[in-house]
């Protein structure tokens, strides 16, 4: 990449560079920063559109606040690829999601300009409030800014915040980049003008001051206030942050850095909790991402003068298009089921159920928690709900699976995508903990299955179940196991011999299957697909355990609590004592890279299960 094709941003090493550039060179700047971002990303694949959407208002904000000193906190993190370039992370770009490169998102440890680590949604306001009000007590003069989506901000984490943050007297702005236009007006120049009108000092003492004037006359008052709520409703949405107690401004286009920066510095002088809304466009800048904003939501690797092109050789079936294939099949025979999402249609794979069956799909936005609610109260009434979430995200609706589902003992089919590591999205989006949270849990069950066709029978069993089931897969495609087109279910609660062996014995747990059955050939050992977590096929084990000296566990979750606690507690309970080695993934945050290597690195290969196994039981192999 030569350094030329961009000269005023290569002199941009933190901020305070920035600070130092004439402001009408910034749009230039802007420019050649959505051009260097277009560039790097399409070489290493990572969040396209959301980061083009907010390169100007990033320069706007670096260039308005004293960062790091004062705070931004940015929601979900997916559109902070400008805000990492403009802090000194510019020619680290090429590592980007790469193992020992950069996060996609946010991260303390990363740099000091990352004041939160996001990456689930709707979390920047709670934090930026917190940031703020530890500000006030410390006695620091510092702003504290959350930037937050349209999107996340349907989820009620964010209006909890906003709540709270009415009523506090600290220095914390909030601003909605709102790129949909779902909730907006047209932008134009009035809207821009009542803007920095509205953040001014003029308006904000004229309002302080008829306050004052007209609370002696509380009839008055009253009709003042309406009459401001109605003036300012006639060009921006309604005034539902000002009941939160904010000081409402906006919407301004938030790619003109001649409204942006005015109006940031002046929301700067002002107390109290502050809304700006701006209204951005996914993919600006970039055409076809600008057509297609969710096509380069996360695209890999491609030209940027081409676009993105269909692969010459057809992808293997991935288990996401699986579900999705099933979904379909499942509703067109029973009219029970329903399907429901998190926003998740696309990553869930739930586009083609929504065009066939759209009176029985449910997208309830950014909210987990209303979502696994939703489906107990449509499961209460003789329906068949079907959750199609990421297990990382299902760790938001820890206490609704709990109380409003298991309890109740409803027979919800929770299906979680991304079980397991996830690569390039790394640690907060790794599925490692529902073996753990979902197994201890009274009236669940949990499935593993260990391939593509497996996957479908075992979504038909959990459907057919009485009581909820999760139904755990990872990210990608499987071994290519053809899927069959039926309906038919794998056995409740049963696992099967794999490969018979002697002496050492591997109960394996999901798509870690095939790595077990490689390292068996050379160790000679038997391998089970357990296929279910719980209800642990006890009789199995123990027939295993009777028929060999050691036992391993191998699964794609988290240790502690996993699927090889549940077998050791199968075998204490029945008195069985023998060696036992558990592998699965360490006690550690696991990083982002590639999937493959990252498995390796935790020894969940084939090569790395046969170490393993030697090293434990290598006496046993003589």
């Amino acid at each position: 990449m030569s350094n030329h094709s961009y000269p005023l941003l290569q002199t941009i090493n933190d901020p305070s560079d920035l600070r130092k550039v004439p402001r009408s060179q910034l749009p230039a700047l802007a420019d050649q920063l959505r051009a260097y971002l277009l560039d790097t990303v399409s070489k290493t694949g990572g969040h396209l559109s959301s980061n083009l959407g907010t390169v100007e208002l990033t320069v706007a904000l670096h260039y308005v606040f004293n960062t790091p000193s004062d705070r931004l906190v940015w929601d979900v993190g997916h559109q902070t690829y400008p805000h990492k370039i403009l802090t000194g992370r510019r020619d680290r770009m090429d590592t980007l999601r790469q193992l020992g490169g950069l996060s996609g998102f946010p991260q303390r440890a990363e740099s000091e300009f990352d004041t939160f680590g996001t990456a689930h949604s709707s979390t920047s306001i709670s934090a930026a409030l917190g940031m703020a009000v530890a500000a006030k007590i410390q006695g620091n003069d510092r702003h504290s800014v959350a930037i937050i989506g349209d999107g996340a901000l349907t989820a009620g984490m964010a209006f909890e915040a906003l709540n709270n943050a009415g009523i506090a007297d600290c220095r914390l702005l909030v601003i909605l980049n709102d790129n949909d236009m779902s909730i907006s007006p047209p932008v134009g120049a009035l809207n821009r003008y009542l803007a920095q009108l509205m953040s001014g000092h003029f308006y904000a003492a004229a309002k302080s001051v008829g306050k004052t004037v007209l609370k002696g006359a509380p009839p008055l008052f009253e009709l003042a206030k309406r009459i401001e709520e109605q003036a300012k409703g006639l060009v921006v949405p309604a005034t539902l942050f000002e009941k939160f107690g904010f000081n409402y401004i906006g919407p301004i286009d938030g790619h003109d850095l001649e409204s942006l920066i005015p109006t940031l510095e002046n929301i700067r002088h002002l107390k109290g909790p502050q809304f700006l809304h701006v209204v951005t466009k996914k993919g600006q800048g970039y055409k076809l991402a600008e057509a297609d904003p969710v096509a380069y939501h996360g695209p890999g690797k491609f030209d940027p003068a081409i676009g993105l092109q269909k692969p010459a050789v057809a992808p293997k079936t991935t288990f996401t298009q699986v579900f999705g294939q099933w979904l379909c099949d499942m509703a067109a025979a029973d009219v029970r089921l329903v399907g429901i999402t998190p926003a998740m249609r696309e990553g869930s794979g739930m586009v083609e159920f929504e065009k066939r069956f759209p009176e029985r799909y449910f997208d309830v936005g950014i909210a987990e928690q209303h979502a696994v609610t939703f489906a107990a109260g449509l499961a209460t009434e003789g329906l068949k709900p079907v959750v199609a979430i990421y297990s990382t995200f299902l760790q938001r609706a820890y206490d609704q699976m709990i109380h409003d589902v298991a309890l109740q003992n409803l027979p919800v089919v929770f299906a979680l995508d991304r079980a397991g590591l996830v690569g390039a999205d790394g640690a907060t989006h790794a599925g490692a903990y529902d073996i753990p949270f979902v197994r201890c849990i009274p009236n669940m069950s949990v499935a593993c299955p260990s391939d593509e066709n497996e996957c479908r029978q075992l979504l038909s069993t959990a459907f057919a179940q009485n009581h909820p089931v999760t139904v755990r897969y990872p990210r990608g495609a499987g071994a290519g196991v053809p899927v069959s087109p039926g309906l038919e279910c794998a056995p409740f609660g049963k696992g099967e011999i794999r490969r018979q062996g002697s002496r050492i014995a591997i109960l394996a747990f999901g798509t870690l299957l095939h790595a077990a059955l490689a390292a068996a050939e050379s160790l000679g050992a038997t391998v089970v697909n357990m296929r279910w977590v719980k209800p642990l096929d006890v009789a199995l084990v123990l027939e295993i355990a009777g028929t060999h000296q050691a036992l391993v566990t191998v699964e794609e979750g988290a240790l502690m609590g996993g699927a090889g606690s549940a077998v050791s507690e199968a075998l204490q309970g029945a008195g069985v004592v023998m060696p036992l080695l558990q592998l699965g993934l360490a006690d550690i945050f696991i990083e982002h890279g590639d999937p493959g290597h990252l498995l390796s690195l935790q020894g969940l290969d084939a090569k790395g299960i046969e170490a393993s196994v030697r090293g434990r039981f290598g006496s046993l192999l003589v």
